[in-house]
């Protein structure tokens, strides 16, 4: 059973954009930690976070680090679980990942905050020959993107896209032969508004600071796990 900490940490920037808390808790024996984002009401959120993925109205985003030898099959209950114990309510983003949370990288590009974990355990191409199914394992790389402006439907649709491709972008460029790894994870997050951004492809004004913004967080994180790890 894991219990919450008492203690919070704040990493972030200090106009209020993507301003995170560390909390720790304990599970099987490990001091785990929890980034929390606490949005607030009025934003939209695309996600394929394993909890409140897809796309509506979401509150706050929690991504929390599990052991490595994570067993659990009910991942969307366990963030649930983790959330009450933070005294969140209403309608949030839960990313679960065995990279060091503590590690969170984040960085802004014109407006656009992102932040990254990065978990290249198991680094995969997106196109592998096909073959016997792997196992999942948590470790993956999980982006969280803030873009100030709202956005169109399909420029969310168009913003997750961007932020992909900026992700592998990085992923290479930190030195791996590989697109990510199979769990990756990904959240983009605007403000509700009724006049929209209609485009956000990597040449356009927003997509190009998301796409930035993404590349440099999760090229910050991938050197530091190659050189936490010796490049493995």
């Amino acid at each position: 059973m894991a219990r919450m900490g008492h203690h919070a940490a704040r990493t972030g920037h200090d106009d209020g954009t993507m301003r995170f808390e560390l909390t720790w808790r304990r599970a099987d024996g490990a001091r785990l930690p929890t980034a929390l984002w606490r949005a607030g009401p009025g934003y939209l959120m695309m996600s394929s976070g394993v909890l409140g993925g897809g796309f509506g109205p979401r509150a706050w985003v929690l991504n929390a680090q599990v052991p490595a030898g994570y067993a659990r099959t009910d991942p969307a209950a366990h963030l649930r679980e983790l959330a009450a114990g933070l005294g969140l309510d209403g309608s949030g983003v839960g990313m679960l990942t065995a990279a060091q949370v503590s590690n969170l990288v984040q960085r802004e590009d014109e407006g656009v905050h992102a932040a990254a974990t990065a978990g290249l355990r198991v680094p995969t191409w997106a196109a592998a020959p096909a073959g016997p199914p792997r196992p999942a394992l948590p470790g993956t790389i999980n982006v969280i993107v803030a873009v100030p402006v709202p956005l169109s439907a399909a420029a969310f649709v168009n913003a997750v896209a961007t932020a992909t491709e900026a992700k592998a972008q990085a992923v290479l460029d930190a030195g791996f032969a590989a697109t990510g790894t199979a769990t990756d994870a990904v959240c983009i997050a605007a403000p509700a508004g009724r006049h929209t951004e209609r485009f956000t492809g990597p040449r356009s004004p927003w997509g190009a600071r998301i796409a930035r913004a993404v590349h440099a967080a999760v090229l910050a994180g991938g050197r530091g796990y190659a050189a936490a790890n010796d490049g493995g």
